[in-house]
């Protein structure tokens, strides 16, 4: 092959994952789950950083297996450093570090954020990648923002939640609902089955391009107590209106949002990015915006959605090109801006 060979590695939460990418190609794209924090309710950061030790040799070497390559045969190493759970990047950080060592190839380091971002420009995630400057809405369980992407390494925040994310406002709610976690998916599919209009929830009201999703979570618990105090079965008897008129509602606070920054600025090339963008009420309402506003729209294929090491050997790729390489002593850190 005379692209260049690059191994990626993505630790940042609870899915280890190990990609190898050749040019914009993936060769493969691996990730193991971590079933045990179901029974949580939630990412518990100690048990995320010990299945990752437990993984992440499997999957690396199941990553080369996959792509049918030999580790001799890559060129660089691309690692999450942040942010994300830190015990977990640690893990992550270490074996990337460890193994560039012992092959003699560059360590590059990536925005897990970028990253997410940048996966719209894998050989395979869109038709046709956006054009620069592009609206992004990086939307996922730890964060939601609209990102101004003007280059690669270009990015500006203009908008970002000042408390919940909306992928943790589906699970909260979820959690109310006393669906299992995570709850963003099964709320997704108990909601093609009702009716979004069967109930309204408070929406924020927000300066600019901000979001909050603090309010409707309170504003859901709220009306459940009420509700569940006339009858105690009404979540049961309501659920799958209660989840489409959830979905709805939080898919409307994304979308106005996204809609005023696109027009404000005259953009009409739009993506979505992170785990939520798998959710089929906000494809639909990008495709509604294609049709109405006459959007470009780009919205990545399911796996490229949540956290995956493909999108982390699409930026190594990129700043390879560039030699942009990461020194060895360099750390993970549980915060790291655009």
């Amino acid at each position: 092959m005379s692209a260049s060979i690059i191994l990626g590695i993505e630790s940042s939460c609870d899915d280890t994952s190990a990609a190898v990418i050749s040019g914009s190609k993936i060769l493969s794209n691996v990730a193991a789950n971590q079933e045990i924090h179901n029974e949580y309710g939630g990412v518990v950061p100690e048990l995320a950083s010990r299945a990752h030790q437990q993984n992440i040799i499997p999957v690396v070497e199941k990553a080369f297996s996959k792509a049918n390559i030999q580790q001799n045969e890559i060129c660089a190493i691309g690692f999450t450093r942040g942010p994300g759970l830190l015990g977990s990047l640690l893990v992550g950080t270490s074996f990337a570090k460890s193994l560039a060592m012992s092959l003699d190839v560059p360590l590059i380091e990536v925005n897990h954020l970028q990253a997410h971002i940048l996966a719209h420009f894998i050989d395979d995630a869109n038709p046709t990648p956006p054009t620069f400057p592009f609206l992004c809405l990086t939307v996922s369980g730890g964060h939601t923002m609209i990102v101004l992407v003007k280059d690669y390494f270009d990015m500006e925040i203009i908008g970002k939640t000042i408390d919940d994310a909306a992928g943790e406002a589906f699970d909260k709610i979820g959690k109310i609902f006393d669906l299992d976690y995570p709850a963003g998916p099964i709320v997704d599919r108990l909601a093609k089955e009702g009716n979004p209009d069967a109930f309204k929830f408070n929406k924020p009201k927000m300066e600019g391009y901000d979001y909050s999703f603090s309010g409707i979570k309170t504003s859901v618990l709220y009306f459940i107590q009420k509700e569940v105090r006339k009858n105690p079965d009404f979540i049961k008897d309501n659920i799958n209106d209660l989840c489409a008129s959830v979905q709805k509602s939080i898919i409307e606070i994304l979308m106005d949002k996204l809609e005023k920054a696109a027009k404000e600025l005259n953009i009409n090339d739009i993506a979505i990015a992170g785990g939520v963008s798998a959710n089929s009420g906000l494809r639909n309402a990008m495709e509604d915006n294609r049709e109405k506003l006459g959007w470009k729209i780009f919205i990545p294929k399911f796996e490229y959605t949540t956290d995956n090491a493909a999108m982390i050997a699409m930026v190594a790729k990129l700043k390879y090109e560039r030699g942009e390489f990461t020194d060895i002593r360099t750390t993970a850190t549980a915060k790291y801006d655009l």
